[in-house]
């Protein structure tokens, strides 16, 4: 099987392109901003709607859930229906859940209404690539596509907890569902007029036992690894996981005999696909680690409120946002493989920075650190999806894409694992040295339970155990932003090693060109040939 991507040269795009590009990035921008508004909004909507504890955090996690799960399926729907109808279902489905979810009268509602919500937002998510890699297809058009495709999502992510701490300045909870209405009005307007359709005609039909399968790997997986981040490792979620693992592998068998599989195991044989797969999980799991403990030392180490934590969180996105952009334009003239080793590097030295931040006065430190690991660590993402969708045939850009974003997914909730339980790990181990009052067992455990132990205790006392439990988290902090950095030279070598085989743009295109050329001049030449002939 041919291992290279299909860079070459194609029709370039024109202006109904890059107007449809800019009606793709809203919603992807507004999928990210969901998974992070709701964290402002939800003491407001507890107070509304009384949910209790079980309750908060399946409002957090359901949305995030329900996209992970259904990804799989509705990648390979749009190819089997067509992507910008899924996409226009999608849309109507998402902009209706955001209405009920905003209005929702009921903790149960909201959970529901927010169930809704991941399902639409699957639905979009694959839709929005696999229609890039169908208008962009000459290769560096299509890189740049992607590259702010991937900002967007970046970018919706930083700035929701910014936009959703203005609206409920405002406005009353719901508002921050609201956001999502015009934009998905626009996009069901405009879609039939910037957006080409594409389906794979050999298709088939949507095996429902493969679907169900998908859903019984994925989620188990992702609720063993999310509750292992927050509660350390116990027997539930490790019998999530490996159940999880269990139905993946019944998956795969499943879709080897199937004449049209859910999910095209066969693109794994391809080295540009898998390796870029690779790759890319385990730089996504440096990122969502590290990202997980930098929100937490600014809010339980410096005492900040989510929206100034928010604030101080916009650098090192706007970095990995410019780093995006700037890997889409080097790949042009230097090989992927080069520009992704050459940004981990980078990233190697912003992650040893903020493995020596302080509890006291380490604000300015952790954020230079943090954007110079994001920026050096933002090729991975758009170079990477780049290099996965475009290794796959046309006809199967949806359920390339829906890996890809499934990958992320299980990367972010991996790395919030890893990073989470090493952090932990620290933090126990520092809090074993510091005699604890009898009645602040817990303290040992977690910075939150300390806070709370140190608040029934004098004064100094106090002080003194907060102190000490600020400094033992900050340095699992460190502790898990020097994994980051050897977990980002390995992923440097491998990037190399894998994916050096893959010419840049450039030289993709231009190859393209000459082999275009040389079967043109073949092609004259019979034709002056016969034409000359008696």
């Amino acid at each position: 099987m041919d291992t290279t991507p299909t860079t070459g040269s194609g029709a370039r795009a024109g202006r109904r392109e890059w107007l449809g590009l800019a009606v793709l990035a809203l919603p992807t921008m507004l999928l990210a901003l969901d998974f992070s508004v709701l964290f402002l909004a939800l003491p407001h909507l507890s107070a509304d709607l009384a949910p209790d504890g079980a309750q908060q955090l399946w409002i957090m996690d359901i949305y995030g859930f329900m996209i992970a799960g259904f990804l799989v399926t509705m990648g390979t729907l749009g190819d089997r229906i067509g992507r910008r109808r899924l996409l226009t279902i999608g849309a109507v489905a998402f902009a209706g859940a955001s209405v009920l979810a905003a209005y929702s009268t009921s903790a149960e509602m909201l959970i529901a209404t927010r169930a809704l919500l991941g399902i639409a937002g699957a639905t979009l998510m694959p839709s929005t690539l696999s229609l890039i890699t169908t208008m962009f297809t000459d290769g560096k058009q299509r890189a740049a596509a992607i590259g702010v495709w991937m900002a967007c999502f970046m970018g919706g992510t930083a700035i929701g907890p910014v936009l959703g701490g203005a609206l409920l300045q405002w406005f009353w909870w719901g508002s921050v569902f609201l956001m999502g209405v015009p934009v998905m009005v626009l996009l069901v307007a405009t879609a039939p007029v910037l957006l080409p359709e594409h389906r794979d005609p050999a298709s088939g039909k949507l095996d429902l036992a493969s679907v169900a399968l998908s859903l019984a790997a994925i989620l188990p997986v992702i609720f063993g690894l999310k509750e292992i981040a927050k509660d350390g490792f116990a027997i539930v979620p490790l019998v999530a996981v490996v159940a999880g693992v269990v139905f993946g592998v019944l998956f795969v068998r499943r879709q080897r005999e199937l004449n049209h599989p859910l999910m095209e195991v066969s693109l794994f044989a391809n080295r540009a696909f898998s390796g870029a797969l690779g790759i890319m999980l385990l730089g996504v799991l440096t990122v969502g680690g590290s990202t997980l403990l930098f929100a937490m030392y600014l809010q339980d180490v410096q005492g900040m409120s989510p929206l100034a934590a928010g604030l101080w969180m916009l650098p090192h996105t706007a970095a990995q946002m410019i780093g995006v952009v700037l890997a889409t334009m080097l790949v042009r003239t230097i090989r992927p493989a080069y520009v992704i080793a050459g940004g981990l590097v980078i990233a190697v030295v912003g992650f040893l920075i903020v493995s020596q931040v302080s509890a006291t006065g380490g604000v300015t430190l952790a954020v230079v650190g943090l954007s110079i690991a994001f920026f050096g660590g933002a090729p991975i993402a758009g170079l990477g999806v780049d290099l996965i969708v475009s290794s796959a045939p046309s006809e199967k850009a949806g359920s390339a894409s829906s890996i890809s974003e499934t990958n992320i997914e299980f990367g972010m909730a991996l790395g919030v694992a890893v990073m989470g339980s090493i952090g932990a790990a620290v933090y126990r181990s520092r809090m074993a040295d510091i005699p604890l009052p009898a009645d602040a067992d817990d303290a040992g455990n977690t910075l939150t339970a300390a806070a709370a132990a140190a608040a029934k205790l004098p004064d100094e006392a106090g002080a003194s155990l907060v102190a000490a439990a600020r400094e033992a988290f900050t340095s699992g902090f460190g502790t898990a932003a020097a994994v980051c950095a050897g977990i980002a030279a390995v992923v440097a070598v491998l990037a190399v090693t894998l994916l050096r085989h893959i010419p840049a743009a450039g030289a993709a295109e231009a190859a393209t060109a000459e082999s275009g050329a040389g079967e043109k001049a073949t092609a004259d030449e019979a034709t002056n040939l016969e034409a000359s002939s008696p």
